[in-house]
């Protein structure tokens, strides 16, 4: 799936950050200025100095749904391609705002575009890259799409990534908290992470078939596999191998970040083991035996297997939503490879 995209989508990514403003000023340490040179820096596409390079991009999960779902239910991808690139952008506004937000110094194994340029100039662009994905949406008037067909999708993206928003400003809301019950912390991933996740699924649909039973089948797939990936995601934080990751294993403990495996062994762990979490938590800066500590209470209480097995039940509500929807031929193997890769991804 993610190959028989990923041509045609890298060019159309490209093609909607081709511009060329005029550079504003220059400097050794940090490269041209002009926000569309470091958009490309932040896609993965070219050096600090603005120099094109062999690009080090992510998985591109969304823009690649979006196509899939399209094509799945008899649509031309192409004609879904201004949508998946929307999406891809949104996506990537996101991270430059959540780097700024956690503090991370490092995507994808180079520096982040606020460790660079500095925070303001980072906020700026990330702000354009939310709206050249606005514009990016606007071409599906070019490829003979209705008006009404169009208000329909954008209302729908954008509805999404207010949610993907309100998801991040909870997920910032938590940090200091230790009582966050696993019902809230749902709630906020299915937000911050899933609303793109299922809104990809949703606009495929949409462009492919323009069934609302479809569309809803899509949605409801989409939602539960947001679930997935974040409950992976979390588990990577946590016990993923570092020579794949990058992180070291227990990351998010360092970081004092209430991911899953965090609120889940907050929830019930009892007696000492409540004790030395809230400890460990109330920690400046948590230290290796700080981490060893807290998985050792989450080995106790169970909280990777739970996680695991909270993933793999969704990954089946996943599969089951599209059962009553009429595929093109293989499809319903590609999105169950899908599912599958979501499980067991190791980064």
């Amino acid at each position: 799936m993610f190959q028989r995209y990923r041509s045609d989508l890298a060019e159309a990514l490209r093609a909607g950050l081709a511009v060329e403003p005029p550079t504003m000023s220059q400097t050794e340490s940090a490269g041209p200025v002009d926000v569309y040179s470091m958009l490309r820096y932040g896609m993965g596409w070219a050096d600090v100095q603005g120099r094109l390079v062999e690009a080090t991009t992510g998985k591109a999960l969304r823009p690649t749904l979006c196509l899939f779902a399209c094509e799945a239910t008899g649509g031309d991808p192409g004609q879904a391609m201004p949508a998946a690139v929307a999406l891809e952008y949104i996506h990537n506004f996101s991270l430059i705002h959540d780097d700024i937000q956690d503090r991370d110094e490092t995507r994808h194994h180079r520096p982040t575009i606020w460790a660079v340029w500095g925070v303001p100039r980072a906020i700026v662009v990330g702000n354009v890259l939310r709206t050249v994905a606005d514009v990016s949406l606007s071409e599906l008037t070019r490829l003979g799409m209705s008006p009404g067909d169009i208000v329909e999708l954008t209302g729908t993206l954008t509805g999404a990534y207010l949610e993907m928003i309100e998801g991040q400003f909870l997920d910032l809301s938590y940090e200091s908290r230790g009582d966050i019950s696993l019902d809230e912390y749902l709630d906020m991933i299915a937000r911050k992470t899933g609303a793109l996740i299922r809104c990809s699924l949703e606009l495929g649909a949409y462009v492919g078939s323009r069934d609302r039973a479809t569309v809803e089948a899509f949605r409801e797939c989409g939602r539960a596999l947001g679930l997935v990936f974040q409950v992976k995601d979390d588990v990577l934080g946590m016990w993923g191998d570092p020579g794949s990751t990058g992180k070291p294993v227990g990351a998010d403990v360092r970081r004092k970040k209430n991911s899953f495996p965090v609120v889940h062994a907050m929830a019930n762990a009892t007696g000492p083991e409540a004790t030395r979490l809230l400890e460990v938590y109330a920690k400046p800066e948590p230290d290796d035996d700080d981490v060893d500590a807290v998985l050792d209470v989450m080995e106790r209480v169970g909280t990777r297997r739970f996680a695991e097995e909270l993933a793999e039940r969704h990954s089946k509500v996943a599969l089951d939503a599209l059962a009553p929807v009429e595929l093109e031929s293989g499809a319903r193997l590609q999105i169950e490879g899908l599912a599958h890769f979501l499980l067991v991804r190791d980064h």
